[in-house]
């Protein structure tokens, strides 16, 4: 296969559907798996949020910087962990199919078990006990243990993203996946991953609005019979995703001489462990870099999304309607990054360059924190008679900008930032992507969403509420986008030298026996 994208296209297929024939055999298996996890990825996101801000008991939105400090930030470490022994003792088929089946047992025993069982399992006399002697800015980590089984679903649910979208999957993608290949396929990758969202939002979004269903003998009110639902499509779409793996396995790679080298070769000399995935990771200016625009995201996109999801809980405290409007919101999502990734996403960063391409994720966050903090901050000098002319109360006018807000920085998320991110990955060794990898998405991932809470606890239990803290969180913001920008422009220019053609040949060479990663100085 070529690495050039080359004479055969025409223009209007260079720019939408730069893919070789020969290559669908690869392509559309791949596209097809993706498009089952993430599916199931933004079906998790939204019923996670609704479950512990909307349905737990005395719960909000303060309540998940302590879930993802406390409980998830181990979890992924946990399962980081599991993952590297599994390596260490089968092969990346049946890692995948482990990893997946113990997720999809964990939504099938919640939904069946934990789920109907909570007012018996959820310690409210101890929570309401521990209320008393905490202050009240520790409301959020009493509705985390209050309502256990609701916080262990966030986690797994959110822990879909890290494990099974991104070490699982996108780790074989770019095992299996060169670098030529990677700047077409990985932009086409992107719009089925935005297409799903938007398929699972409406769904979503048409299961949100039934009622109660007299024939499912489950729950006694209608967001009871619609998480069952919901789960039960989650569990058909990762059985179903685990079914095309092994098609994909034995009908494309193993009749593939040079795919079934190239994962043979991708196999880990030694045994994988996590304290020699971060040895890789700290003696790697470039995996540094990229440990960095990693945290930083997850840093940012946390700190601004607690608020905006306390404003819409004020706004819609009902589960049901609270879960229709974060699912309308993900329909909006997925049509405007599928949009972007038709039109650019792809094409910027073949021929906008890698670092110019990357630069636009932080710069979209900036812009748009900018309006909804200001907003957020302006709200108690609205006078009545500018809310009769605006025709909306201003918590309205808040939720709509966050919202705002959201649509565009996950849009871009979903396009450019995965997008830059994955395609960083490609120039290195096979055993250094699956150790960096391994290091970076499983933990420091979490790493960086656990930061934001972290950041978020410390000022609730200062100022005992969010509204009194945002202003420590817009400047918390300003600074971890700075430090986003400057790691984006030093790992572009590190990026540029392995691609160019004097190093490409290097960049293939595994690292050496004492474990050094590429580029070093």
């Amino acid at each position: 296969m070529s690495d050039s994208t080359a004479p055969e296209f025409s223009g209007w297929r260079s720019f939408f559907w730069p893919i070789h024939g020969h290559e669908l055999r690869k392509l559309l298996p791949m596209l097809l798996i993706l498009f089952l996890i993430t599916f199931n990825y933004n079906v998790l996101r939204t019923m996670k949020d609704t479950l512990v801000v909307a349905t737990g008991k005395q719960s909000g939105a303060e309540v998940i910087p302590f879930i993802k400090l406390w409980i998830m930030f181990p979890g992924s470490v946990l399962l980081t962990y599991v993952f590297t022994k599994l390596c260490n003792r089968l092969s990346r088929e049946m890692v995948f199919y482990t990893m997946m089946s113990v997720f999809l047992l964990y939504f099938v025993f919640f939904i069946f078990v934990l789920y109907p069982w909570r007012e018996v399992v959820h310690p409210h006399e101890f929570a309401d006990r521990l209320q008393l002697l905490l202050p009240a800015g520790m409301k959020g980590f009493v509705a985390m243990i209050r309502n256990w089984s609701f916080s262990t679903f966030y986690v797994m649910a959110e822990l879909w993203g890290n494990i099974v979208l991104f070490l699982l999957f996108w780790g074989f993608a770019n095992q299996v996946t060169h670098l030529g290949e990677a700047k077409r396929f990985y932009a086409i990758l992107g719009i089925g991953t935005n297409i799903s969202g938007m398929i699972a939002g409406q769904i979503a979004v048409y299961i949100s609005r039934t009622g109660m269903i007299s024939f499912i003998p489950y729950g006694s009110r209608p967001w009871d019979q619609q998480m069952l639902i919901l789960v039960s499509i989650v569990v058909v779409c990762g059985v179903a995703s685990m079914a095309v793996f092994r098609w994909m396995h034995t009908q494309v790679l193993e009749r593939d001489k040079a795919e079934a080298d190239k994962l043979s070769q991708g196999e880990v000399k030694g045994k994988m462990s996590m304290r020699e995935n971060f040895s890789y990771l700290f003696k790697s200016r470039y995996l540094i870099f990229l440990a960095v625009v990693t945290i930083a995201y997850n840093i940012i996109i946390n700190l601004v999304e607690v608020l905006w999801k306390y404003q819409v809980h004020e706004l819609y405290p009902n589960p049901s309607e609270y879960n229709l409007y974060m699912n309308q919101v993900m329909v909006i999502i997925g049509a405007l990054a599928t949009c972007t990734s038709f039109l650019g996403t792809g094409n910027l960063i073949r021929r906008c360059g890698w670092t110019m391409t990357a630069m636009l994720t932080p710069i979209i966050l900036l812009v748009t924190s900018i309006a909804f903090f200001g907003l957020f901050f302006a709200k108690e000098y609205f006078p009545i008679y500018a809310q009769g002319l605006i025709g909306t109360s201003p918590l309205a006018l808040i939720v709509f900008f966050g919202t705002l807000q959201n649509v565009l920085s996950r849009g871009a998320k979903y396009t450019i930032y995965d997008a830059t991110k994955e395609v960083a990955f490609i120039p290195l060794s096979q055993e250094c992507k699956i150790k960096g990898k391994a290091a970076i998405d499983g933990v420091c991932n979490r790493l960086g969403k656990s930061g934001g809470s972290a950041i978020h606890q410390v000022l609730l239990i200062s100022f005992s509420s969010l509204s009194l803290s945002a202003p420590y969180v817009a400047g918390f913001l300003l600074a971890v986008i700075g430090i986003w920008m400057g790691a984006v422009s030093s790992l572009g220019k590190q990026f540029d030298s392995l691609t160019s053609g004097e190093q490409e040949t290097a960049a293939a060479t595994p690292a050496t026996s004492e474990a050094e990663p590429l580029l070093q100085g």
